[in-house]
């Protein structure tokens, strides 16, 4: 595998020889004597990358200034001569005890001003300077010793930074954010303007009066939170950033950390982080808190993608069965892990890693599933670990393709954080929720997708979802407007396009941005109560909201039959004059104006596809099955090869259902290495991954 964000210019570029299989690994919790066997099993299970040093603080740092790196040398030695690349974490991601002790005020605090204590993980405030000074003295010493070992192929910095403590409320963030502030808008009266502190009486005097926004007895000032998420990401990424430069000193090793693309996770916007990392990676678990936790996977994938720009990118952890911090933490059936990882690998994952590689017996983690769990070797879970390693050897040469998509969705963190805010017009109705649905629509239509970030280019697309995007520019609401006028097709749920990014409503009318495309005006919000049921005239059910819609130039294609917004518009569709000389087509954008069942919404966006031109890679009739298609440069979404190049693509079948499927294809099944003459038949539970013949 070679992979490097494309926007990282010279930085050095992750080479691992095809598919990464890996693992965390803590030797620090073994007795030396158990070192040895560990790497043998290693290599019978085919892991050939292993991150290490991820919490060895402690252990390399015992008492302060005194380091102690004899253990973490011989393991180095021992994975490199058994052929065994590393991950090489900086140590930095949990203060060690005696650093809390001397300088308690690194702790973190949290919203209503109280102090979290350590005894956990990660119990540091970002802003803090002391624990940024031990910690970059941490990096250096580890820097220097390790810089130059040839077994190091990838620097892993601290680690899911911001999982815990990405928000400190304390007095030196506090601090902080007032630089920060000071930056973005030089002068209080820019900011009382940005913030709208003429309501409330919370106009400011001066810069040294404002807080991080903590606790208050009624709600908050909805800009201000939203800034100090902005401010807390960039706090953390200039964390990241201070030990790169620590890194990039003693070392050429391409540098990364890992992100946590994942539902319950959203406090740094990897949007403006994706460009420092050299790889893009993320951590994923199945969340079983939610609905349908693999569609959950299937959105993390394709962002995590998204973030990559579309090249390969590192799973940095995953489970082999079930976590521990979850309050039913569910063991994954037979074949669960494998389909799992190979859904990862099908939307550009070229790197398939777990936390963690032997389960531990003590601590917290100690019921968290890893790949040589509590039962040793002689157990389902080992032999399908050696599996998986084998299977990944055969898809070696996939490395380096991209995944085909021609339907793109925008998704946005700071959307996320102000259309979640405290005061909105309904808290039956959250931002991811309308994300997830309309992937997983798109999903079960048997449509890639791709996640791109606001004010992205989407030439390249046929049709562009723009679901609950409540924040958004004025030049992100362009590139949208363009696109269309350009013969585009898109469609936009309701909530969208409603305040600039200083969270102020854009008057004259929603949804604001994008009212003059849509060919509408909205003239009042209608949600209506958890459980209330709405019907639109053409027999399809909604729930949670509605609006007043006036139709404007659209064309009415359904409307609200009851509810508080009956006899109005709640889906219309407007067609837009081509201002390109190269689009044989005007454009269309579609408006949904309701919270559409999964049945009514997949009629929608089947329509919308279909009237793009947008061929899904999948069958619906067949909605167990996931098909995704991996492919060099030259390839159309169909497969399909243009003039000049040679024809490599990949078709990954996923059956997530419980009876055997078929599906047309010619080629090879690099998994069983059967050919496969014009149909190709799935399993329950199981993935083939078809290198197709290009004479099809």
């Amino acid at each position: 595998m070679s992979t490097q964000h494309p926007a990282s210019g010279a930085r050095p570029a992750f080479s691992h020889d095809g598919i990464a299989f890996g693992c965390d690994y803590n030797p620090e919790q073994w007795d030396r004597s158990v070192w040895r066997e560990d790497v043998d099993l290693m290599r019978e299970a085919g892991v050939d990358l292993v991150a290490l040093n991820i919490f060895g603080w402690s252990h390399i740092e015992p008492r302060p200034g005194e380091y102690d790196f004899d253990g973490l040398d011989e393991i180095l030695d021992l994975l490199h001569a058994a052929g065994i690349r590393v991950n090489l974490g900086t140590g930095t991601a949990s203060a060690p005890p005696w650093l809390t002790a001397r300088h308690p005020e690194i702790l973190p605090q949290v919203e209503d001003g109280t102090t979290r204590f350590p005894g956990g993980r990660q119990a540091w405030c970002p802003s803090s300077a002391v624990f940024r000074r031990y910690a970059l003295e941490l990096v250096e010493k580890v820097a220097e010793r390790y810089g130059q070992h040839p077994a190091v192929e990838l620097w892993h910095v601290s680690n899911e930074l911001g999982c815990h403590n990405a928000l400190c409320y304390d007095d030196e963030s506090a601090e902080a954010f007032r630089g920060w502030l000071r930056a973005r808008y030089t002068t209080i009266e820019r900011l009382n303007t940005a913030w709208g502190t003429s309501f409330w009486s919370q106009q400011y005097s001066d810069f040294a009066e404002i807080l991080p926004p903590r606790l208050t007895l009624s709600s908050r000032n909805p800009s201000q939170v939203i800034d100090f998420h902005r401010f807390s990401s960039d706090e953390l990424l200039g964390y990241y950033r201070a030990e790169l430069e620590v890194l990039r000193r003693h070392s050429s090793v391409p540098v990364t950390t890992n992100f946590m693309v994942t539902a319950h996770i959203r406090n740094l916007d990897y949007w403006q982080w994706a460009p420092e990392m050299d790889v893009i990676a993320n951590d994923h678990y199945l969340d079983n808190r939610l609905a349908a936790p693999t569609a959950e996977l299937s959105f993390a994938a394709d962002l995590t993608r998204g973030l990559a720009l579309g090249g390969p990118w590192v799973l940095m952890e995953q489970s082999t069965g079930a976590v521990n911090w979850q309050p039913h933490n569910l063991a994954k059936a037979p074949g669960e892990m494998t389909r799992n990882s190979l859904t990862h690998v099908a939307k550009g994952a070229d790197a398939v890693c777990f936390f963690q590689w032997r389960a531990s017996l003590q601590g917290s983690e100690k019921f968290h599933s890893a790949l040589l769990p509590h039962a040793g070797t002689d157990s389902e879970m080992w032999r399908e670990v050696v599996d998986l390693g084998h299977t990944l050897d055969r898809l070696d040469e996939i490395t380096g393709t991209r995944v085909q998509a021609d339907v793109a969705m925008l998704f946005s963190w700071e959307s996320w954080w102000a259309a979640d805010g405290e005061s909105r017009p309904s808290h039956g109705v959250d931002y991811l929720s309308q994300v997830h649905a309309a992937h997983a629509s798109l999903r079960r239509l048997g449509h890639t997708v791709d996640l791109v970030r606001p004010g992205a280019d989407l030439s390249a697309y046929k049709l562009v979802i723009v679901p609950s995007l409540y924040l958004v520019r004025d030049a992100e609401a362009e590139v949208v407007s363009n696109y269309v006028a350009a013969g585009g097709h898109v469609v936009i749920t309701f909530f969208s396009g409603i305040v600039d990014e200083e969270d102020r409503v854009r008057a004259g009318g929603y949804p604001g941005a994008f009212r003059e495309l849509l060919g509408i005006n909205v003239e009042e919000f209608a949600p209506v109560l958890p459980g209330q049921r709405l019907t639109l005239a053409s027999g399809m059910s909604a729930t949670a909201w509605s609006e007043r819609v006036r139709a404007r130039g659209a064309e009415v294609l359904d409307t609200f039959a009851d509810g508080p917004s009956a006899g109005r518009p709640a889906i219309t569709r407007n067609v837009v004059a081509s201002n390109s000389d190269s689009a044989n087509t005007p454009g269309v954008a579609r408006y949904l104006a309701t919270s559409l069942d999964p049945d009514a919404l997949d009629a929608v966006l089947r329509d919308a596809a279909a009237e793009a031109s947008a061929r899904p890679q999948g069958d619906e009739r067949e909605p167990g099955l996931e098909v995704i298609r991996r492919a060099t440069a030259g390839h159309a979404a169909d497969g399909h090869t243009t003039a000049g190049d040679a024809p490599r693509s990949y078709l990954f079948l996923i059956n997530h259902s419980a009876h055997d499927v078929e599906t047309p294809v010619r080629g090879l099944d690099l998994v069983t290495g059967d050919t496969v003459d014009n149909i190709a038949r799935v399993p329950a539970g199981a993935v083939r991954v078809i290198r197709e013949d290009p004479a099809r």
